[in-house]
């Protein structure tokens, strides 16, 4: 049994990256926990303030039934500003992040690609490595990069590219993950979105097409300390 920690930028983002797998690793006994780093949605006001708290009670909600769904053990959320995170210091954000880790002290860590779109999962995959220098006594041994639809193939600039070299089938549980989205009412999207299931499930189909399984979600490994 292993502990695996998915630290995720926004609600949905610990489902559209990794749910599949989660749901695998789960079922294989491992303890998977979700931290959640933004609140999410407050950017779609002009104002943070002026967001509806009661729309956020309803994501929180959402986001705890989802995570049930495909087998988190337990989601926590450190409720930063949605797509402000870099209007707060690094070592702010790293601050959130360290008691968390020192909490739920796992071995594995999926977290964003650092070349997304979305500025906060940028800074979440750099407070993560931060976090988590190889150092004497760190017990982090792997850190693999999730993608994100919506964002990490929506970054033209092609300096830092999604290029996948792990892969996990993800044939038995795929379902689980479609499930999962659905409980977020405010973030599931119609077809063809990425973030709609029937996008979803084709992303599996490539991605499983690369690697000889019906189904997979594709990852980066940054770090392995073996």
């Amino acid at each position: 049994m292993s502990k695996i920690l998915v630290v995720a930028a926004h609600p949905d983002d610990e489902l559209l990256g990794v749910g599949g797998t989660v749901r695998r690793l789960s079922d294989e006994g491992n303890e998977v926990y979700a931290l959640i780093m933004a609140e999410g949605i407050t950017s779609r006001s002009d104002k943070r303030e002026d967001s509806d708290q009661s729309e956020l009670d309803a994501l929180k909600k959402d986001s705890i039934k989802a995570c049930e769904t495909v087998g988190y053990k337990d989601v926590e959320f450190c409720g930063l500003p949605d797509n402000r995170m870099d209007s707060l210091d690094l070592l702010d954000v790293i601050k959130k992040l360290t008691p968390f880790i020192e909490k739920y002290s796992p071995e594995i860590i999926f977290t964003h690609h650092h070349g997304d779109l979305n500025i906060d999962h940028r800074i979440t995959n750099e407070a993560v490595l931060t976090c988590t220098r190889p150092m004497l006594g760190e017990k982090v041994r792997k850190i693999l990069a999730f993608e994100t639809p919506s964002s990490t193939e929506w970054n033209y600039n092609y300096t830092e590219p999604f290029t996948p070299n792990v892969y996990y089938d993800i044939t038995q549980t795929v379902d689980f993950k479609i499930k999962g989205m659905d409980c977020y009412k405010s973030e599931r999207r119609e077809y063809p979105h990425p973030r709609s299931g029937e996008a979803l499930e084709a992303l599996a189909k490539v991605r499983g097409s690369q690697c000889g399984f019906e189904n997979a979600e594709a990852f980066m490994l940054l770090r392995e300390c073996i």
